[in-house]
């Protein structure tokens, strides 16, 4: 996987998904990325079903990326909020102010995912950035920033617009 080109569309996995996982992976379209968060699965059932999501992501030519400490896999396209950089990879990186996005950059991040821009399922009732201040927090990164949380196609279009390198989601990958 090039560093220098990752992905501008990206899925965000956890439990939450349940069946719906299968769906969202069908809905992305060729050379999107995947941030598999499973957090709370249990560490076999966690590799068993990254393995699964991994024969998918090879088939249609999607980046998946792992994030949490333990190694799922032989092969890993990269890691999520890891810190520091995997020999081989791409380091993405959540972020939520703008200190955020520059620790990051000092440890060398291919991207970030500014949330949450909008007011999101994920985590009702919290606190959104708005798209000024996810712009300014986007700014301080030096590399690609991916708009995140409460994201639809047309938010992520327009946040594009906006200089957003892509965006990421979960709901948009499984609407109907």
């Amino acid at each position: 996987m090039p560093r220098r080109h990752p992905p501008r569309l990206w899925l965000m996995t956890d439990e939450r998904l349940g069946e719906s996982l299968w769906t969202a992976l069908d809905n992305l379209p060729p050379g999107a990325g995947i941030v598999f968060r499973h957090y709370r699965t249990p560490l076999a059932e966690r590799r068993r079903l990254f393995a699964a999501v991994q024969a998918i992501a090879d088939r249609r030519g999607l980046v998946l990326v792992r994030a949490g400490a333990d190694r799922l896999a032989a092969r890993e396209d990269g890691v999520h909020n890891a810190a520091r950089r995997p020999e081989r990879g791409l380091l993405t990186r959540a972020v939520h102010a703008r200190r955020e996005a520059i620790a990051a950059a000092r440890v060398g991040a291919d991207l970030i995912f500014v949330s949450p821009v909008f007011a999101t399922r994920s985590h009702p009732g919290a606190a959104v950035l708005g798209v000024a201040r996810a712009r300014a927090i986007a700014r301080t990164f030096p590399g690609a920033a991916i708009a995140l949380g409460g994201v639809t196609p047309a938010r992520g279009r327009r946040m594009m617009r906006f200089g957003f390198y892509g965006w990421a989601a979960i709901q948009a990958w499984i609407a109907e």
